[in-house]
């Protein structure tokens, strides 16, 4: 079972084949003193070479590498039941993204833009983007958050009674960062081919991934799923997901609902964000909604999860055991934003039953 490690650092292991992306990822995250490169190496073999030998607590691994691929690596790794956490890099490109998802199959537990000339980021960036996701990572499997108790928060939200929380839902929205591509899988292949709602999903994601990801979640599901377009028709029975770099939006036309994506100011340090996609929801359905906050580092839509709730509209968390971080999702709960906290195996069984309890 990994755990944190005891005196605090954080021993990590980069592979890759590129000396300097090598170099470029070991010079940014030794910038945060919490962490240390104990060792490089430059196949899958290096990986699991050293995986074994000097049992580092985060291996970054990159995915395309000659003699043993970083999904090979990564497999072999979970035979061997070593447990340590595997963080990919992952290329910006269609064969890039559906490696990438394999990985987080495989239970790699995330992934960032790997630095190349191609892409638009810098090494500080992805530097920061590593520190931040490392440090949480290590940060969510401290013991018990000091005052929180989520079945006495819960319990005390679902004993308040809003006017409209009978009223019939007309969408559902989800918002979700860090492990969310395996969750979000787990949920929609779980909605019936029946299900007519649309459901609108932020999940914290690069330009050049999210297209691929919604047509990963379309293959998985019984319902279809596509990256939303600017100026579209909402539809029923319909997944949308946020495409990255753009806020989600819902707007009313003509009786109808239209999705509109803008590239205003990040917010919570994110664009799309959760937030802005609840805040719309809430503007246009207003209690004939239901919310799922899920697994991800930081607070992004935590106070829309409240403000959705004290509308009426019907919310659900993902629970701490099954998500990879507990923190939006920590943060919407200890709010008193969330009606219900379920594992992950269990959210769209709660969708469904809201919507049977709410007339639907």
């Amino acid at each position: 079972m990994v755990g944190t490690p005891a005196d605090g650092s954080i021993r990590v292991v980069i592979i890759d084949d590129s000396l300097l992306v090598r170099n470029i990822i070991s010079d940014q995250i030794k910038k945060e003193s919490r962490i240390q490169v104990i060792a490089t190496g430059k196949t899958g073999v290096d990986c699991i070479e050293l995986a074994t030998k000097l049992r580092p607590d985060l291996v970054i691994l990159d995915v395309e590498m000659p003699v043993m691929d970083g999904l090979s690596a990564l497999q072999e790794l979970q035979k061997r039941k070593l447990g340590i956490p595997v963080m990919m890099l992952s290329v910006l490109t269609q064969h890039g993204a559906d490696a990438t998802f394999k990985a987080l199959e495989y239970g790699a537990i995330d992934f960032v833009p790997k630095p190349s000339s191609s892409n638009q980021f810098n090494p500080e960036e992805i530097g920061t983007v590593l520190k931040n996701r490392i440090l949480a990572y290590f940060d969510s499997l401290r013991p018990s958050h000091a005052g929180l108790d989520p079945k006495k928060i819960v319990d005390t939200v679902k004993s308040k009674i809003f006017k409209d929380e009978k009223k019939a839902v007309e969408a559902v929205c989800i918002g979700t960062s860090t492990g969310g591509p395996k969750a979000l899988q787990t949920v929609f292949s779980d909605f019936p081919e029946n299900f007519h709602l649309p459901i609108f999903v932020v999940q914290h994601m690069p330009v050049g991934f999210t297209k691929a990801f919604a047509s990963r979640l379309n293959d998985h599901s019984k319902i279809t799923v596509k990256e939303a377009e600017d100026g579209e028709e909402v539809r029923p029975g319909t997944g949308y997901v946020a495409p990255g770099d753009a806020h989600l939006k819902i707007e009313s036309k003509a009786g109808r609902k239209w999705i509109a994506l803008g590239r205003e100011a990040l917010v919570n340090g994110h664009r799309p964000s959760v937030e802005v996609l609840f805040d719309s929801a809430i503007r246009e359905y207003g209690s004939a909604l239901v919310g799922v906050i899920m697994t991800g580092m930081g607070k992004d839509g935590a106070a829309a999860t409240l403000r959705m709730r004290e509308t009426g509209a019907s919310t659900v968390a993902q629970d701490e055991d099954s998500s990879v971080i507990f923190g939006m999702n920590r943060q919407a709960i200890e709010m008193g934003g969330v009606q219900f906290v379920e594992p992950v195996s269990a959210i769209t069984s709660r969708i469904l039953s809201i919507l049977k309890e709410r007339g639907n």
